[in-house]
């Protein structure tokens, strides 16, 4: 199976300037990719990881998943040259005098595990501050593999790879961004570089697509965080920060690891829809304020509603919020809903929302049956 990249997309290709000083980013290349709307599935905080790669001579191949951009030192070197942050790769050679260069088929690859299993929407490869020495082309490669595999057992010839990425000609210096389509679970990535050279960042946008097995066997569990297969659909302000960040694993560990809004002049109030995981009955409700201490939510309420047709029905009534705090309420009354909606008033920020709950019987089914639908 082969998924061609959508025509549309800006691309680029080619060298960029040499760095010639100043802010290196002034004359860096990118575009409004449409697929960022959905979670990066490769972040670390996910679980994502960089498991192998054949070849990571001058920068190690874990910087692909640096969830911050890549930054760039002119005067930082070290004993094999100049250090870059992403993964960097030797020049390839030939195999003689007579035939100095690489051949077409050479390349350097890397395996990625996604942090959570999922259709993929879109990939951007990002080659910031590597102007002359980014690859000619790149190419990306899927599989779904249960468990946990070793990098040696995803190069079995018994693992079936699938084209989302053709190889494909990119550019330096630039947000090099693929429309992915293909309606399948995948697990883990190999990113190949033709035939040598670096990559700085690598972002896979797309949809979590859980284990209904793991799920079913975990009873309760937070029927709206990303990993479960919740998501962000809509929210009213992301001036500061992402709303995705509210249903990440774990706590938040500073200030903009939540979702916070701009300061609002207007007798108006900001609010996040999410889409559940599945249908779902919910118990109890979480709202953390985590490192938001001057600027955290007045009060906040939560409503859910059942289909996208349904109404909304509130099951947190607003509710006073203490800066820097994690606020538990258990539910007097379950709530059965396939979306959920959080609302602060009058602004400010929120770190996490989590939403304890298990699936119906009408959820269990509808998860298994796209489960089973996607190759999962």
């Amino acid at each position: 199976m082969t998924a061609q990249h959508q025509s549309g997309l800006a691309s680029f290709t080619g060298d960029a300037n040499p760095y010639g000083g100043g802010d290196p980013y002034a004359d860096y290349r990118t575009a409004d990719f449409p697929f960022t709307q959905y979670a990066n599935l490769a972040d670390r905080r996910l679980g994502a990881g960089v498991i192998a790669a054949n070849d990571e001579f001058f920068a190690q191949r874990e910087n692909l998943l640096v969830p911050e951009r890549a930054e760039f030192d002119p005067e930082h070197f070290g004993h094999k040259g100049k250090i870059m942050d992403g993964w960097e790769t030797r020049r390839r050679r030939g195999a003689s005098s007579e035939h100095p260069w690489p051949t077409a088929e050479d390349h350097d690859w890397a395996l990625v595990r996604l942090g959570a299993p999922g259709v993929i929407r879109g990939i951007v490869v990002d080659t910031a501050h590597f102007r002359g020495n980014y690859p000619q082309a790149v190419s990306v490669e899927a599989a779904s593999v249960p468990g946990s595999p070793s990098p040696e057992e995803l190069l079995g010839d018994d693992v079936k790879w699938s084209t989302l990425v053709p190889r494909t000609p990119i550019g330096g210096h630039a947000a090099n961004g693929f429309a992915v389509q293909a309606e399948q679970r995948f697990t883990h990535l190999r990113v190949n570089q033709h035939p040598d050279g670096g990559i700085a960042r690598l972002r896979v946008h797309g949809e979590v697509v859980p284990d209904p097995e793991w799920l079913s066997v975990l009873g309760t569990f937070d029927v709206v965080a990303l990993e479960n297969g919740g998501q962000v659909e809509n929210a009213s302000n992301l001036f500061y920060s992402p709303a995705t960040n509210t249903i990440q694993p774990g706590r938040s560990r500073k200030m903009d690891d939540g979702w916070e809004t701009r300061r609002r002049r207007d007798r108006g109030n900001d609010w996040i829809s999410y889409r559940l995981v599945a249908q779902s009955l919910i118990r109890a409700v979480e709202i953390d304020t985590a490192y938001l201490k001057g600027n955290s939510a007045g009060w906040a309420s939560v409503s859910v509603k059942d289909g996208e047709d349904g109404e909304w029905t509130e099951i947190l009534p607003r509710t006073r919020l203490q800066p820097d705090t994690n606020h538990r309420f258990v539910l007097p009354t379950p709530a059965v809903g396939t979306h959920a909606r959080v609302d602060i008033f009058p602004d400010g920020g929120i770190s996490r929302l989590r939403l304890h709950g298990s699936l119906t019987e009408q959820g269990t089914a509808g998860l298994a049956a796209r489960h089973q639908e996607l190759g999962g």
